[in-house]
Parts: structure tokens; C-alpha cells; sequence
């Protein structure tokens, strides 16, 4: 996995005081991790691979400006089997010809500042089947605005992954992967020594997902997912961030 946070200071100087800015804690992305998770770090991000249904749990990683920059092309990258993992896996196969596309949790595009890292991605461990009128449009969407969030705070630190619900969609292939009902991502960006956060809940089928309609508070996508997102924090912040979203702070673009 890419480099942990680094725990420096950082020192503004406001009216000629100067403001310390608590560092943010280490692996500050991850999920609280439960013996029922399956752990595989890359260097880009880290993955719960649920070796039953054939996805991830969930996948995590921290993003920074400088990163949402780079050289690295999807050109030669393609899906596959990571040989390292002694579980079973998703295959290509599994997904020929079932309707489905080979949906990214974390997306290549935020990987263009290594090409390894991007091609890590492609990995089984990091995909879901998904509707391509999602995967094309409002997720596509929501994924460029989580690069321009980084740009904007510096580094935001995101968590994203299936929501299997009912599993009205069945399962693809010789594999029997499972098909998500939805799918979810929840970000993190520091505001000076508090927290801003924010979730997305997206249906995997050919709606259209406005994200100030389909954002919802971190304790609500704990409460819908069945999981502690950034446990990492003290407890107070946690809790403040988590409790509610702020639109103005993320300034998402109404008009499209």
C-alpha cells in the first residue's frame, strides 16, 4: 500500500498567529476491520474480498492532490486474477456475456501517478458486476468529483463497496459472483482541526443518481451497510463528522 499519512504539522498563519493543525491519523481510510474480513493491501488501496459472494466488502484508500495526477494509462491494463491470493476469485469469464460490466470500487483514473498501482486495480478483488449505465454516467460522475474534492482539501480519504441487499439480480457465471442491489462510497476530507464527511448510495440499475439527492450522512450508510467507517478518529470527531453532511462544504454542482 502507497505511503501512510505523514504525521507532520501543518502551520498556517492567520493575522499574524500562528494555528496548528492536528496531523490525521495513520490508515485513516480503513474501515474498522472484523475477523470475517478478508484483508489484501495493494499499493494503491486496500481490499475486504469476500471470497463467497466474489466481491469486496468494501475497498479504501486515501487520495492526494498530487495524485490525481500522472502518466500512467488504462491502455495495457486488463481484468484479472490476482495469482498472488490463495482464495477463490472472480474470473473473466464469469462476467462474459452476463450484462454486466466489470464495475471499479476504486477507480483506475485515481491511479494515473503509478502505472502498478493502476494496474492493481483491475484485479478481481477491486470489481463488482455493474449496470453500464451507471458505471458510464452518475458513478463515473461521482468518481471525478471525489479527484476534484482531492484537488480542492488536499486529500480526501474514501471508502466505497457493494450493498448486496436483497440480491434481487442472482449471481453471474460458472462462479456464482453476486450482483449488488447498489453501491455505496463514503468520503472523509480534514477542515482545519475538524472533519467533513459525506456518503453516496447509488441503485446498480439505469436510474439517474443527482448526488445531492442520493447523499446521505455517514451514520446513516453505517446504520445501511453494517459497517464503522474512519474508527481511526477520536471519538468526537468521529462522531461530528459522521452525524450529518454539509452540501456548501462540498459544493456539489446542482445544475447538472
Amino acid at each position: 500500500m502507497k505511503r501512510l499519512v505523514l504525521n507532520l504539522l501543518v502551520i498556517a498563519v492567520l493575522s499574524g498567529c500562528e494555528t496548528v493543525v492536528s496531523p490525521a491519523p495513520a490508515e485513516l481510510e480503513l474501515p474498522a476491520i472484523t475477523v470475517k474480513d478478508n484483508i489484501v493491501r495493494y499499493q494503491g488501496y486496500v481490499s475486504s474480498y469476500n471470497t463467497t459472494t466474489l466481491i469486496p466488502n468494501w475497498v479504501a484508500y486515501e487520495l492526494t492532490a498530487e495524485e490525481t495526477y500522472g502518466q500512467a494509462t488504462r491502455d495495457d491494463k486488463i481484468f484479472s486474477m490476482d495469482r498472488n491470493f490463495k482464495g477463490k476469485q472472480a474470473m473473466r469469464e464469469d462476467y462474459r456475456g452476463s450484462g454486466w460490466t466489470k464495475g471499479h470500487m476504486a477507480p483506475a483514473g485515481d491511479f494515473f501517478w503509478s502505472d502498478e498501482a493502476m494496474g492493481e486495480t483491475f484485479y478481481f478483488m477491486n470489481i463488482c458486476p455493474q449496470k453500464e449505465e451507471l458505471n458510464n454516467k452518475d458513478w463515473q460522475y461521482l468518481e471525478k468529483q471525489v479527484r476534484r474534492w482531492a484537488r480542492e482539501f488536499g486529500r480526501v480519504w474514501v471508502v466505497t463497496g457493494p450493498i448486496v441487499g436483497e440480491n434481487k439480480y442472482g449471481t453471474i457465471g460458472q462462479n456464482h459472483v453476486v450482483v449488488p442491489d447498489a453501491f455505496f462510497k463514503g468520503v472523509l476530507a480534514q477542515d482545519g482541526d475538524a472533519y467533513q464527511a459525506i456518503g453516496f448510495v447509488m441503485q446498480n440499475d439505469k436510474g439517474r443518481y443527482y448526488l445531492e439527492k442520493c447523499a446521505i450522512s455517514l451514520d446513516d450508510l453505517e446504520i445501511m451497510t453494517g459497517l464503522d467507517f474512519y474508527p481511526a478518529l477520536p471519538d468526537n470527531l468521529e462522531n461530528a463528522a459522521e452525524a450529518s453532511f454539509n452540501l456548501a462544504f462540498w459544493d456539489i454542482d446542482y445544475k447538472r
